[in-house]
């Protein structure tokens, strides 16, 4: 059950249907975590700008869904788990084997693992993570831009999962349970 409810354009305010329209013309639609971070437009045009900083990186987009899999895993989200799962097999062609291992923090390709490795350790350390963590992802020819890309991505992924998690978002993917 919702606990915030879902702002549709009928019955938004001026700001929200703003809002609203800028996600429908960045993604073609407007997913359930956004209406419902639309009761505040200052939180949904900062998720949104922060999440499109971010898209430019460096880190490919298979990377990225992969990370987000493995941290919404980390904080037990079903809405992220469903919503990546989705577009990480649909738009960063992931197979359902690579979906699955992200679940665990891991990945067939080595950097990509270690990512993975050292994204969760951030997560469920809150970012004390001590130096052999750091040496590791260094070691795996993470550079120190994808390293500060990665801690983005966590703290991306830590909204919206907090986010989801309190308010009880409505999953509208196909349903992945954590």
């Amino acid at each position: 059950m919702s606990t915030l409810p879902l702002v549709t354009e009928a019955d938004a305010t001026p700001e929200q249907a703003t809002a609203l329209a800028a996600v429908k013309q960045a993604l073609g639609s407007v997913p359930n975590l956004t209406r419902a971070m639309a009761n505040s437009p200052a939180l949904l045009h900062g998720y949104l700008g922060l999440a499109g900083s971010l898209d430019g990186g460096t880190l490919p987009r298979s990377t990225r869904e992969r990370l987000a899999i493995a941290i919404a895993q980390s904080n037990t989200c079903s809405y992220c788990l469903s919503a990546h799962t989705y577009t990480g097999q649909r738009l960063a062609g992931l197979g359902a084997e690579q979906a699955a291992a992200a679940r665990k923090g891991d990945a067939d390709d080595p950097k990509v693992a270690a990512i993975l490795a050292f994204a969760v350790a951030v997560n469920e350390q809150r970012g004390r993570i001590d130096e052999s963590e750091l040496a590791a992802v260094r070691h795996a020819g993470v550079s120190d831009a994808e390293i500060a890309e990665v801690l983005g991505h966590v703290a991306l992924n830590v909204l919206t999962n907090y986010f989801n998690n309190v308010a009880g978002t409505e999953i509208d993917f196909p349903r992945v349970l954590a």
